[in-house]
């Protein structure tokens, strides 16, 4: 009787020492895949695409893809029915793209309160100071943007382009005039938003 009794003993210690190790494992395989499930979603870009819509009475039309990987936004913007030449391209402080001339977008994006110039001027820029690019003879444009100074949907406003505007001018952004670059009229707009 002592042995069975001994036996049982045994037995019930080792069902909970198993019990015990079983749910162990159970825990760090759980653990290891909300590991490899964070890991996943901090790979896996961040894409907005937005449309841009004609404004002051133009046909100028597109859109603008902007896609975050490994701590840097990329934007690819596509237009059409532009005038040949050299257009200015900015994003603007707010997303709001009401007004027919799309001044309801206010200025050029500046979180760190910067003179207006050209990306990367030691003298100062605005963060929505993206530049100049080229229509050809049929209206269409391209320009392809990459920077680690901005965020989709980050905690850092100084960052953060949700919210904002693109706002596509008629003219030539000159890196010099203040506040805006002197690159007239504002033509086509989009509104960042999620």
């Amino acid at each position: 009787m002592k042995k069975q009794f001994i036996f049982i003993i045994l037995l019930a210690i080792f069902f909970v020492f198993a019990c015990k190790q079983e749910k162990k494992q159970s825990e760090d395989a759980m653990t290891e895949d909300m590991v490899v499930a964070e890991k996943v979603v901090e790979s896996t870009p961040k894409k907005i695409i937005i449309n841009l819509t004609a404004k002051s009475d133009s046909n100028v039309s597109g859109t603008a893809v902007f896609t975050e990987e490994e701590g840097s936004v990329k934007m690819v913007a596509l237009l059409s029915n532009l005038s040949e030449g050299t257009h200015a391209i900015h994003l603007h402080e707010k997303a709001d793209c009401s007004s027919t001339d799309g001044k309801s977008t206010g200025g050029h994006w500046n979180p760190t309160r910067q003179p207006h110039g050209k990306w990367g001027d030691e003298a100062g820029y605005h963060k929505g100071d993206i530049g100049n690019f080229e229509a050809d003879a049929n209206g269409n444009g391209t320009i392809t943007f990459t920077t680690d100074q901005w965020c989709i949907d980050c905690d850092d406003e100084s960052k953060n382009i949700i919210g904002k505007a693109v706002i596509v001018h008629q003219g030539t952004d000159d890196f010099v005039s203040q506040p805006s670059g002197a690159a007239g009229s504002r033509i086509s707009c989009g509104g960042i938003i999620e």
